[in-house]
């Protein structure tokens, strides 16, 4: 309902809408979009050894990684309904590309798109449930392609290109989670490594992010650096990005250990919210001709649970509902343009008209920035002027080089000076400082 509410509002105060500051926790409402990657290698289609213990894995890594999607699918559809989810089994014998490419002729050998990337529907539901429930069911999708003919991961990555073009272009946040116990797919083939790593910067140029959950058997190690180190890209300047050191899953033998399905469950809950910066690039002016550029994080910021929508059930289908407002004169009840709509302010006992331009102006205190005025000892700092919860400030090296060095020392000043900065502060375009 909050979602409706906030959409409503929009389409209502349009006109308004460059004068309002932006709160700061539009950047978290962003829609998400996740499609898991699993590798279906005989690998991982291998159950762990039978144990006694009542706590052993008895799934395959596969299997485990399919069930894990299915519990993610649920909490989506509770927590954040207009979420996508997809799942693309990558190392099949059989093929199943995205629908919009069936006309087209683009095929892509041994992948299977088990659930195109959408909202998440009844179906999908239960078709999912049918198959991580029934081992029948699953026998007859998880099969393995035969040995030489295995799957190339530029093909994968290029699946998910066209899969997150198609079906979730304006999303603020998209993802490919790839689960495999591969760490180097293509060991012995440059050519094939050099095309996947092409393909993973065509999808962060996207604005798609990769997650990786490497699974390890035993002993064996996931070397990243194989292979990996390349796909999963992330530009160092740029600190929105969440780290791809993901936690390792160890798929347990013998029943020691944590299981594999709680392991990657707790692994990608911890992701599922993204990380994004407050702000990027803010100008820090330390004093007259020396600027830096900043970014801002908000340390804590309270997690509210998304509700539901409005749902429409007097149709033959149900349909999502959307308001829309008419303005009318009280005297004529005729409506009334957004043209001929005005604003003006009581002074004197007289309404005084403003202009659109008029009341812009108004609201604008400057451009976006961060500037000292002035130092104060730390001490002087009384408990009530902390009226909002802190920002983290790391320096960005992508306006101004050398921000690093000179935010650096001026920190360390303040703290060996036991001293605060003051400073003059808006954080975006039309924000009150």
């Amino acid at each position: 309902m909050a979602d409706s509410k906030e959409d409503w509002k929009r389409k209502d105060e349009g006109e308004d809408e460059e004068d309002e500051e932006v709160d700061e926790s539009d950047y978290k409402s962003q829609k998400d979009a996740i499609l898991f990657a699993i590798d279906v290698s005989p690998s991982m289609l291998t159950p762990p050894p039978a144990s006694d213990s009542k706590k052993a894995d008895t799934d395959s890594p596969a299997a485990a990684a399919l069930k894990c999607a299915y519990q993610i699918m649920q909490q989506r559809i509770i927590s954040n309904p207009k979420d996508m989810i997809g799942i693309l089994l990558f190392g099949t014998a059989e093929s199943k590309g995205p629908e919009d490419n069936a006309t087209s002729g683009i095929a892509y050998p041994h992948i299977y798109l088990l659930t195109d990337l959408d909202v998440p529907a009844a179906s999908d539901v239960k078709a999912l449930k049918e198959l991580v429930e029934d081992e029948e069911v699953a026998k007859e999708v998880l099969v393995p392609a035969p040995e030489g003919s295995e799957v190339t991961m530029s093909n994968v990555l290029f699946c998910a290109n066209q899969i997150f073009t198609t079906r979730a272009p304006s999303f603020g946040s998209r993802r490919l989670f790839v689960i495999t116990d591969k760490d180097d797919p293509h060991e012995s083939d440059k050519g094939m490594r050099s095309a996947a790593a092409v393909r993973a910067k065509d999808l962060y140029d996207l604005g798609v992010v990769i997650e990786l959950f490497p699974i390890e058997r035993g002993e064996e190690v996931f070397d990243r650096t194989k292979f990996y180190d390349d796909v999963i890209y992330r530009d160092p300047a740029d600190t929105d990005t969440p780290s791809t050191t993901a936690s390792t899953t160890t798929a347990a033998a013998g029943g020691d250990g944590i299981s594999l399905l709680n392991s990657l469950i707790s692994n990608i809950n911890s992701k599922q919210t993204p990380k994004r910066a407050l702000f990027s690039n803010l100008p820090f002016e330390i004093g007259p001709g020396l600027t830096i550029s900043v970014k801002g994080y908000n340390i804590l910021q309270r997690q509210k649970p998304a509700r539901s929508c409005y749902v429409w059930l007097s149709g033959e289908t149900a349909q999502i509902a959307t308001g829309e407002t008419t303005h009318l004169a009280a005297d004529t009840t005729r409506t009334v343009q957004k043209a001929d709509v005005k604003k003006a302010y009581k002074f004197g006992g007289e309404q005084v008209l403003f202009t659109k331009d008029e009341q812009k102006e108004l609201k604008n205190f400057g451009p976006p920035g961060l500037r000292i005025v002035g130092f104060k000892r730390r001490a002087l700092l009384p408990t009530y002027a902390s009226v909002n919860k802190s920002t983290f400030l790391y320096p960005s090296e992508e306006d101004y080089v050398g921000s690093t060095r000179v935010f650096s020392a001026l920190w360390q000043k303040l703290l060996d000076s036991k001293t605060m900065g003051i400073a003059w502060y808006i954080p975006r375009a039309n924000a009150n400082p």
